[in-house]
């Protein structure tokens, strides 16, 4: 996670960038708190964590209900020997199309696929022990900004329960949670997504 973060501070710096919003879904929630309580002081304004994986999502001693590490090493294993096949199911919990009277939208399906197989084995790897393992537990904690924190009540793959964790242990922080609503819910459920994130922004 620390290169992720490293790669924004050098981008914002690069750019100049004064007030921004960071928003970051899923592994880009991680990386937006990090960014915020290590390099963003005076430069971020507020922050939106979308679906987001902190606190941490690995099941240890400190978090008993997180996501034993097993079923993060059969993310990998289908990432790293199946790819073609993983990648192809794997957006049908994101998108909870595994749901009763869910339609499958074969676009973003494709779409999903096509993106997962441009990128490295090495770098799948590394990023599934990144977004998994990392504590932002103290990222979360040392920020003072405003975070809004977004998470649908369905979501399969970082589990709910994430979301309210998140909101407490922040300083400003807000939650909205979304019933029904699944990982991916800025593709699927974009137009309400959006609304509530413009509102934030001008609140």
């Amino acid at each position: 996670m620390e290169p992720y973060a490293q790669d924004v501070a050098e981008l914002t710096a690069a750019l100049h960038l004064k007030d921004a919003i960071h928003i970051g879904h899923s592994t880009g929630g991680g990386e937006v708190i990090r960014y915020a309580a290590k390099y963003g002081k005076g430069s971020v304004a507020k922050a939106i964590l979308i679906s987001a994986v902190p606190p941490i999502m690995v099941q240890s001693e400190s978090n008993p209900e997180g996501v034993p590490l097993s079923i993060f090493d059969e993310i990998r294993k289908g990432t790293g020997f199946s790819r073609a096949q993983y990648f192809y199911d794997f957006p049908i919990p994101f998108y909870g199309w595994n749901r009763e009277g869910a339609k499958v939208q074969e676009g973003i399906k494709h779409n999903w696929w096509r993106q997962g197989m441009m990128g490295s084995v090495l770098a799948h790897y590394e990023g599934i022990k990144a977004f998994s393992e990392s504590d932002f537990r103290e990222d979360l904690q040392s920020v003072d900004i405003p975070v809004l924190v977004m998470h649908g009540e369905d979501d399969q793959i970082v589990p709910y329960h994430q979301a309210p964790k998140s909101a407490a242990l922040l300083k400003n922080g807000k939650l909205i949670s979304y019933p029904g609503f699944p990982h991916g819910m800025p593709a699927t459920e974009a137009e309400t997504i959006n609304k509530d994130i413009l509102e934030f922004i001008k609140s």
